[in-house]
């Protein structure tokens, strides 16, 4: 395929998907990273796309959301790793809360299995992912319907969780650095985001790798209140992630990264590797697999018992 022809393929991509990774351009194109990237740095010296860590995505991308038929198709196999392994903190007989996102749609998927469970959320696709499981039970909070994203935000949302204690939230988000933490580009996703952390004794931040060093207009979790990033392995070439992950763990964030193949088949839990992280890990935890990932007795003794509300 020409130069030309590569270039006019990836700028359809952007335009029709918001934004796509450098590893999505690649496969689809049938052409190497460092080729891709070589044509996303031509494509914004025109000013046609912009650049982001690891991917590329429509001008003006800082304050632009990408709508859920766009983020459903980016990153999946990634997405699919870290909802793998963020699903083995989870414990029998907890109570959780779960954002809205498609990388949080895919946890839920994986906690239909965990017995006794309680989730509270906002999302509507992590309750339909979670409406058939026999003992799974969903609370919803109030408020409006954002179509975009199929979550409840507004004052509703946001009131309905008051008085609310868990032990963990699993939340994402459209961007993670260590300066700010995690953000979004909607402020009333990012309203109710800090309502459910306020709600949950530990944060746990679901980011692909494509996240990182990629800050938006609302901050929802600074850094120092995120107890865990469940992320997939940066690209070699990455180095910018692999340094916002070193920056992350240098403040006290517990890391673990699960294996750049993907999940395996039959929905086990993906290998976790090391990220490839420069200098010394001050704070740094690496979580291996099925190590690690046990919630503390004080934790589990701050779950509210929900089923009474």
């Amino acid at each position: 395929m020409f130069a030309a022809e590569r270039r006019q393929l990836i700028l359809e991509m952007v335009r029709a998907n918001g934004a796509v990774s450098l590893r999505e351009l690649a496969r689809v194109v049938q052409t190497s990273e460092v080729t891709v990237r070589r044509d996303v740095r031509a494509l914004e010296a025109e000013g046609l796309l912009d650049r982001r860590h690891g991917g590329a995505v429509l001008p003006g991308g800082f304050t632009r959301e990408s709508g859920f038929p766009q983020k459903s198709h980016l990153a999946t196999a990634e997405k699919t790793a870290i909802a793998d392994l963020a699903a083995g903190l989870v414990e029998e007989g907890e109570a959780i809360v779960v954002g809205a996102g498609t990388t949080t749609q895919e946890l839920a998927r994986r906690l239909a299995r965990v017995p006794g469970l309680t989730v509270v959320t906002n999302s509507l696709l992590v309750a339909q992912a979670l409406a058939h499981a026999n003992r799974v039970e969903v609370v919803m909070t109030g408020g409006t319907l954002r179509g975009s994203n199929y979550a409840l935000v507004g004052s509703g949302a946001e009131q309905s969780l008051q008085g609310l204690r868990v032990s963990k939230a699993f939340l994402s988000g459209s961007g993670l650095t260590a300066e700010r933490g995690l953000s979004t580009s909607n402020m009333l996703s990012a309203s109710v985001d800090r309502a459910l952390v306020q709600a949950a004794a530990e944060v746990v931040v679901l980011a692909d790798h494509t996240k990182l060093g990629t800050d938006t207009m609302f901050q929802t979790v600074p850094t120092d209140v995120i107890t865990r990033l469940v992320t997939d392995e940066p690209p070699p070439h990455d180095d910018r992630a692999a340094t916002e992950l070193q920056a992350l763990a240098d403040q006290g964030v517990q890391i673990a990264v699960a294996g750049a193949s993907g999940a395996p088949a039959g929905g086990e839990q993906a290998p976790v590797r090391r990220a490839p992280l420069p200098g010394p890990r001050r704070g740094h935890v690496a979580l291996r697999a099925g190590a690690g990932l046990e919630s503390t007795g004080a934790e589990r003794g701050r779950v509210a018992d929900l089923r009474r509300r």
